[in-house]
């Protein structure tokens, strides 16, 4: 019999996706749960199994195209209910009548799981392997932030029909793009990677690696003599634009400035990496700052609350979900850490420590994603001092960290060459007042410009 399936719901509240690529093709023979298609949902690049056992009978979309949820994607030829097998399907089929097919209940409904195995009433979650690639060198300023790089799979445990080239999605873009064949590509990164440098190499085009991220893509984009490129609205990118819009046009936003001496925090930051407690855990200016934060809000509480206009009500958070906004090279992303009032510094530190590896790794989650309280955006790494966040949607607050400079600035009654750093606090109007926005920024710059000002707020 023929069975459809129909692009699911991935879990994220989104009604679209991008098909990348198809690992299969018409009358392949394929497994339940196996990889058959990669797609790119607002927030992710997922891997998607195969519902049925059986043969592939039509793809009905093809790569780069944007698919609604709900709509089919590929049709599969499956044994009957009776126990009868699928037809040979153009002589690729052969053998499987030897593995049962099972009709599974349901189809998959969320990033990184199969289809439901019959009889388990829920789905099984598929074994994946992510491994870190190494950034490039940071400056002691740039320690705080959230890496970009690219995320990278590691190959997963399951048996596949035919291993394919390891690589990141941006890599197998640019090999598309140059017409070039992976498999004939030698990796050079962890557990054979195959890395844009590779590409670059093998095309002849290596040279190409000495041009900004920006300048790479417009040029594979442009032919010759074209004087613009254009770019389809897609995935993060028009996620973020959507939420962005809807958040700057939903929630008046108020922003205030403060800037601080933060000499004594760097000094603790020296101090605390020398203590056993802290061995081998990464402490950076974001940790402080994120403590600070958290410390702040016990005295204004109206920062991590939200606006219900259907019940037209304001929901106080009892408890903290931290988002902390990365940038990555799909575009801005903010996970948060789950009651992250409740952690000690060290667990804090540790916790943002697994954020950044997580969103280098490209691991990040839906369940990550959703439910912040109120977040942080670290704009020094970007030799920024300062600047007007926005919101993210459904939150009442959002902290700017600017750079850390050097500067002259007044010390016991002198002046001094001094660490310094600006804040600066976005707000939504309708949930905060401007004396419980200035009152927690105050709270902590003062903090961050002297660490022991905490034990006169708890």
């Amino acid at each position: 019999m023929i069975k459809e399936f129909r692009l699911p719901d991935l879990g994220e509240g989104l009604t679209e996706s991008e098909i990348l690529s198809w690992k299969v093709g018409v009358g392949d023979t394929v497994t339940l749960n196996q990889v058959i298609a990669e797609v790119e949902t607002a927030k992710a690049v997922v891997e998607l199994p195969s519902p049925f056992a059986g043969v592939i009978k039509e793809l009905h979309e093809q790569p780069g195209s944007v698919v609604e949820v709900g709509k089919p994607i590929v049709s599969f030829e499956v044994a009957d209910d009776d126990g009868g097998s699928p037809s040979e399907g153009n002589g690729r089929s052969a053998g499987l009548g030897e593995q049962p097919a099972e009709t599974p209940k349901r189809e998959p409904n969320l990033v990184g799981y199969g289809a439901v195995v019959e009889g388990s009433g829920r789905p099984t979650r598929r074994a994946r392997n992510f491994a870190p690639v190494a950034g490039p060198a940071k400056t002691k300023q740039a320690e705080s932030a959230v890496p970009v790089v690219e995320p990278v799979e590691t190959t997963p445990v399951e048996t596949r029909p035919a291993e394919r080239p390891r690589s990141t999605p941006p890599v197998r873009k640019l090999a598309k793009d140059l017409g070039l064949d992976l498999a004939q590509i030698r990796g050079t990164g962890p557990g054979g990677l195959i890395t844009r440098e590779d590409v670059q190499g093998f095309s002849g085009h290596a040279e190409e690696a000495a041009t900004p991220m920006a300048g790479r893509a417009a040029a594979a984009g442009a032919g010759a003599g074209e004087r613009e490129t254009r770019t389809p609205i897609r995935g993060v990118r028009k996620h973020t634009a959507a939420a962005m819009v809807q958040s700057a046009f939903t929630a008046p936003h108020a922003t205030e400035f403060l800037t601080v001496d933060v000499t004594p925090s760097l000094e603790l930051l020296a101090k605390l990496k020398e203590s056993r407690v802290f061995a081998g855990i990464k402490l950076t200016p974001l940790t402080l700052a994120a403590k600070a934060v958290l410390i702040a809000l016990r005295r204004q509480p109206a920062l991590n609350s939200r606006w219900d206009e259907e019940n037209q009500e304001i929901v106080t958070f009892h408890y903290v979900n931290l988002g902390i906004a990365a940038a990555t090279p799909r575009g801005l992303t903010v996970p948060n850490i789950k009651d992250a009032g409740a952690l000690q510094l060290p667990e804090l530190a540790q916790a943002l420590a697994e954020l950044a590896e997580t969103a280098r790794a490209g691991k990040t989650t839906p369940a990550d994603l959703s439910g912040g309280t109120i977040s942080i955006t670290n704009i020094g790494v970007f030799g920024i001092d300062a600047g007007t966040p926005i919101l993210n949607p459904g939150e009442a607050a959002i902290l700017g960290l600017g750079a850390v400079r050097t500067m002259p600035w007044e010390y016991r009654g002198e002046v001094a060459l001094r660490q310094v750093l600006t804040l600066s606090l976005s707000f939504d109007h309708r949930l905060v007042d401007g004396e419980q926005g200035s009152r927690f920024l105050a709270d902590v710059g003062a903090i961050l410009a002297e660490p022991g000002m905490v034990l006169t707020m708890v």
